[in-house]
């Protein structure tokens, strides 16, 4: 055969492989599109929480797995007071994505406010454990104890003061009358209780909780129990208490805190939450990547690794936003 002739057998088969080749990444496209879908872009606002607590830190490390798996989204991260202002700026558009408390959530619902009937719900990812802390030498041994003291609830809009709030009054506090409530948040809450302006602090986050840690390796303090009939008592107000309930936190949570002991308290549960005029391709993609990337976070952000995909479907109150549905069914054994 001539040479001229194998070269326009090479070309015709050079051209026949492009076109095959086209023909599978536009079925692979097809695939992961559904419907011809384009690739999600655009901007993206997630709302987090108060600088070094665990919401903020899980969502700097959210975002770069974001921009690796979406790279034509841009993602832009706002602090906040925590679950209640968070829920608040997603109903209302101030957000696209945030993170709260299933208390804090099924609380809004109840309360009919501003956008609730929008909230969709996407991943169910760790829980929070609720932490009382003192200094390790101080009479506070439950939470009745508090009375007439200097206690840190947490910001207005924090799930922290929702659930301080109920754990006091379940406690036959007051809690405006009873304490003298400090409205900070764990950015500032190590360094008053260490300076001497606070008797005790509550926070709720992920374990363990950097801001707690670095304050245990530098002064003596204690984790005060949460449990029975306390945790009852706050369970039978009803409504959204009833996502609290009983938890232990591991000897080794803090271990200069604890000092080998496991203590009881309430935990409580936290979803990812959009709303319905998300994007489903959108929703979906962000799923994923939630998803995919609990072991890459988990290694800075402990809390992370507890993200399971067998519980992730359950993000009650909150039904599943149209685009996590898509996303569960494509991995569904």
């Amino acid at each position: 055969m001539f040479p001229a002739a194998m070269t326009r057998i090479g070309r015709r088969r050079s051209l026949r492989a492009g076109a095959a080749l086209v023909v599978v990444l536009g079925l692979l496209l097809w695939w992961l599109l559904p419907l011809g879908e384009s690739a999600p872009s655009g901007t993206l606002s997630f709302s987090t929480g108060v600088r070094s607590g665990v919401y903020e830190r899980y969502g700097e490390r959210l975002k770069g797995a974001l921009a690796k798996d979406l790279p034509d989204v841009s993602i832009q991260l706002q602090t906040s007071e925590g679950s209640q202002q968070n829920i608040a700026r997603v109903a209302t558009g101030k957000a696209d994505f945030t993170i709260a408390t299933t208390d804090a959530v099924a609380t809004y619902l109840r309360d009919g406010k501003p956008g609730a009937d929008r909230l969709r719900g996407c991943v169910r990812l760790y829980d929070d454990y609720i932490q009382l802390v003192v200094e390790r030498s101080s009479e506070i041994r439950k939470v009745a104890d508090l009375r007439g003291k200097k206690v840190a609830v947490g910001q207005p809009g924090s799930g922290v003061r929702l659930v301080a709030d109920r754990l006091m009054t379940a406690a036959g506090l007051d809690p405006v009358n009873d304490v003298t409530a400090v409205p900070a948040g764990i950015d500032t809450m190590p360094e008053l209780l260490e300076g001497g302006r606070l008797d005790a602090f509550f926070w709720s986050g992920g374990l363990p909780t950097t801001a707690v840690t670095d304050l245990s390796d530098r002064f003596p303090i204690r984790l005060v129990p949460l449990e029975d009939p306390l945790i009852k008592e706050l369970q039978a107000a009803g409504g959204s208490t009833r996502y609290y309930r009983s938890a232990v936190m591991p000897a080794d949570a803090y271990r200069n805190a604890q000092q080998g002991q496991a203590v009881p308290t309430v935990a409580v549960a936290n979803v990812l939450v959009t709303t319905d005029r998300t994007d489903a391709a959108m929703t979906e993609a962000f799923t994923r990547t939630v998803i995919d990337s609990r072991d890459r976070i988990g290694r800075e952000v402990h809390a992370a690794q507890l993200v399971d995909l067998r519980t992730a479907i359950y993000t009650d109150p909150l039904p599943l936003h149209e685009g996590a549905k898509r996303y569960y069914r494509s991995v569904k054994p």
